[in-house]
């Protein structure tokens, strides 16, 4: 991504640079997103530990910027939280991990896509 990107350095780091990304061995679940509109495809990757901690999260995706972005974010978000509060993430708090530059509302969808693989993932444990 060139200098002056059109999306906010967050956004452009974990693109570049995305966090968790690939394959996790012996996930406690899996579960994938799909923007049929854009093409947008990420899969999301938990394991539990006994207390019912997420100990790891990993990620694939076929995907735009923003998408990848989101996913590198969320995965390392959710690190360490319980399964409870994990579920209770929300669109907005998603958002408000991309920064202050904001995702145009136009992209909204991309940004959440990662957080509705997190919860089909959770709702499998």
């Amino acid at each position: 991504m060139a200098e002056g990107a059109p999306y906010g350095s967050t956004i452009a780091e974990h693109f570049r640079r995305p966090r968790n990304y690939g394959p996790l061995p012996n996930a406690s679940a899996v579960a994938e997103g799909v923007n049929p509109l854009c093409g947008d495809r990420v899969k999301l990757a938990l394991v539990l530990d006994a207390g019912a901690l997420i100990s790891d999260a990993r990620f694939t995706a076929d995907a735009c910027a923003i998408c990848v972005a989101a996913a590198s974010l969320l995965t390392e978000h959710v690190r360490g939280m319980s399964m409870e509060s994990a579920a209770l993430l929300g669109e907005d708090d998603a958002l408000a991990l991309m920064g202050s530059s904001g995702v145009p509302a136009a992209r909204r969808r991309c940004a959440t896509l990662p957080l509705e693989a997190l919860r089909r993932a959770l709702d499998r444990i």
